[in-house]
């Protein structure tokens, strides 16, 4: 449905400019070339909105996801009736780019942390209708997914805890409410109030906004007693230094929100 519904958004009426000046019949060959080098992602969405406008059109490729591209490397090839393989270009070269920069991103900064063993985690600050294709784009690129929605896991954050009375009253609340299987994840912003999540029994204390001298106490305090995120602020430059703190996990914005898409282009033989 998602697919089909960008394809509708992109060609409502078809692409008229095509049907003007382009025979029904005309058959093409088509290469889909990197503009630039980085890590594809998102594949299975480019193939199937080919395959969604016309199944007879053929996509080849001999490199899979997760694989690195050099500028200039050749993506796909592509044959087929000229007028479907041009309503299909552009929507599928979106989800291709989009998904490709996430990877991408998402690649420099696992490289950054090795080896020390913190893990680059997504959030949900995702497109609207494209969770899917940006948190796997994530796993390619070598990242893992936090939670998929609201629904996926108990994370108190700054706003429950303003609204419930505090951190402790807040975390008291979750946990006559939380079923055995869920784990409690809360924000802590100050080390009293992760002082407080340790009391309360927090299974995943999420440290947001702290600095880095903030952090590496906040691990000693918690030596092991429950998992460690960082989250706020985190980029290129910063990220190694969050990690040699020694926690867990680290999350990263950036990876969906503000990624650079992977320039693509389609070219007719």
């Amino acid at each position: 449905m998602e697919i089909a519904r960008a394809i509708r958004e992109d060609a409502p009426q078809g692409d008229i400019t095509s049907m003007a000046c382009i025979s029904p019949s005309k058959k093409v060959q088509a290469r889909v070339i990197a503009k630039s080098q980085g890590v594809l992602a998102g594949w299975e969405y480019f193939a199937e909105v080919f395959r969604q406008v016309d199944p007879t059109v053929r996509v080849d490729t001999q490199i899979r996801d997760g694989d690195t591209l050099k500028k200039g490397a050749c993506v796909s090839e592509i044959q087929g009736n000229g007028r479907s393989v041009l309503l299909a270009e552009r929507t599928a070269l979106n989800y291709l780019q989009r998904a490709s920069g996430i990877a991408t991103l998402t690649r420099k900064f696992v490289n950054s942390v090795k080896p020390l063993g913190t893990v680059i985690l997504d959030t949900r600050k995702t497109t609207p209708g494209l969770r899917h294709l940006e948190k796997s784009a994530v796993r390619t690129g070598g990242g893992q997914n936090h939670r998929w929605n609201l629904s996926d896991g108990i994370l108190i954050k700054e706003n429950h805890i303003q609204m419930a009375g505090g951190i402790g009253e807040a975390l008291r609340r979750v946990q006559t409410q939380r079923g055995k299987k869920k784990k409690i994840m809360v924000e802590a912003s100050s080390l009293n109030e992760l002082r407080i999540a340790l009391i309360e029994g927090a299974d995943w204390i999420l440290l947001d906004n702290m600095p880095v001298a903030m952090v590496r106490e906040a691990v000693r305090r918690v030596h092991g007693k429950c998992v460690l995120e960082v989250s706020g602020g985190m980029d290129l430059k910063n990220v190694r230094s969050y990690a040699k703190t020694g926690v867990d996990y680290i999350s990263v914005g950036s990876l969906t929100h503000s990624a650079p898409a992977l320039d693509f282009s389609l070219l007719i033989d």
